[in-house]
């Protein structure tokens, strides 16, 4: 695999040989970035640093670091992100900086919207839609369908017409810091676009108003939402970094129960889907969310994309999809899992490799309580492989794949076809890795980078 090429001046060269060396050194990507003649780079037009993961790959993710006084924004609103971003197709260069926290639901004048005003036109109703299609009466062998599933999806695309944004190419998003800056209620879609960077922003409260009912997921059917906080689909070279993603603050254990199933209004934090490739996640912070992290949308994608690299990031409260991972190439290291019980989040798995997914795990720290079972951290379907070294259990060097595939009928297998070299900033060291705890609890998430 061949190292980045980048197509850049001189001093941006240098100034991305300086960030690779300061992130090596442990200081991390919030650093001011410093060039070879000591002039400092703004944080808006930071870019991602040589060998910085899969998203350093051939051109690099630059973002809208060229962008034009035109096509710099600061924006608090929701109708200010909206004007800012302009078309999805138009691939000018663009800085957009997010001063404050924006209510992804309100209106253009700023006025809060509600689930009711989403429904308010459609005939959609709850009660009704509940009584339309219980099992008892309806049974478990199709979708919904007819009147009240027609409201409920008029409904949600009228939610889905409010609260997604979509990003264009060559887009730099950034929180302001000292700012809280964040989108509460929205997600963003970075979709079949090239060359995205979002960072220090927190994204929580990304809900769906209008879950649809699917009798025929699983063996007593399933509750299915809409929007992730920030969702790639056939998206490449994307940055995601010191953001922090969160259900907060209503948690999954204040859902009901309708037909004896939760009645699920999240999905995932930030998915990676549609054949999207050359990504790096980077300094985020996951937690109390159940469906965090989705690379690849089925089984069936093609082969040669979704090549992403996860690392020094902080999972807490997780209870699956930390990620799973599906066809590509995934490198995850220098990640700090906690799988401690939280707000009634419990581990059902971290990692899971499935549909021939070639993943590499290396030096990586799990603290895992007593009640949890080592086998429990991987996942799989019997075809995708998770290698690597150097992970650590409560300080000691475990053998995840082992202790995984003694307890499993559907092995993990422990040889990939390819081997990282995109790999700023990894700490190989056991001694080092051990203090992730630590030094990953202030240096990764929103509200870090200044």
């Amino acid at each position: 695999m061949a190292s980045a090429s980048h197509r850049r001046s001189l001093r941006t060269r240098r100034t991305l040989v300086v960030s690779a060396a300061v992130v090596a050194a442990g200081v991390g990507a919030g650093a001011v970035v410093m060039n070879a003649n000591a002039q400092a780079v703004d944080l808006y037009h930071q870019t991602l640093a040589a060998k910085d993961g899969w998203a350093s790959s051939g051109t690099g993710t630059t973002g809208g670091t060229k962008a034009d006084s035109a096509h710099t924004f600061t924006v608090s609103t929701r109708a200010q992100l909206v004007k800012a971003l302009g078309s999805a197709s138009d691939t000018t260069p663009r800085i957009i900086k997010v001063k404050g926290t924006i209510d992804a639901n309100t209106d253009a004048a700023g006025k809060k919207l509600t689930c009711a005003d989403y429904a308010s036109g459609t005939g959609y109703a709850l009660t009704s839609y509940l009584k339309a299609y219980d099992p008892a009466t309806y049974g478990r062998s199709k979708l919904p369908s007819g009147t009240q599933e027609t409201a409920r999806a008029a409904a949600q695309k009228k939610q889905a017409a409010n609260i997604v944004f979509k990003v264009p190419a060559n887009t730099t998003i950034v929180g302001v810091p000292g700012t809280k800056a964040g989108i509460s209620g929205g997600m963003l879609q970075i979709q079949n676009v090239d060359n995205v960077i979002v960072r220090n922003l927190t994204f929580a409260a990304t809900e769906d108003c209008f879950p649809q009912w699917d009798p025929t997921d699983g063996d007593n059917g399933n509750w299915n939402s809409n929007y992730d906080s920030v969702t790639l689909r056939g998206a490449t070279h994307v940055w995601a970094d010191h953001n922090t993603f969160s259900d907060a603050p209503h948690l999954d254990s204040a859902n009901p129960k309708y037909y004896g199933r939760e009645y699920q209004i999240h999905d995932g934090e930030l998915d990676i889907t549609k054949s999207s490739d050359l990504v790096t996640v980077s300094r985020n912070q996951f937690t109390n969310h159940d469906k965090t992290m989705l690379i690849g949308s089925s089984d069936s994608e093609p082969a040669g994309k979704l090549r992403v690299s996860i690392h020094h990031n902080v999972w807490k409260g997780i209870v699956q999809r930390a990620p799973l991972a599906r066809v590509g190439q995934i490198h995850i290291y220098n990640n700090y899992y906690d799988v401690t019980t939280l707000n009634g989040y419990a581990l059902q798995y971290s990692i899971n490799s499935r549909a021939k997914a070639q993943v590499v795990a290396k030096d990586n720290y799990w603290k895992v309580p007593s009640t949890v079972k080592v086998s429990k951290l991987l996942s799989g379907d019997g075809t995708g492989a998770i290698a690597g070294s150097g992970n650590l259990v409560n300080g000691t060097a475990t053998d995840l794949v082992a202790a995984y595939n003694a307890a499993s009928s559907k092995d993990l297998k422990t040889t990939v076809n390819w081997t990282p070299t995109l790999t700023s900033g990894l700490e190989s060291s056991a001694s080092l890795v051990k203090n992730l705890p630590m030094s990953l609890a202030t240096t990764t998430g929103a509200g870090v980078l200044s």
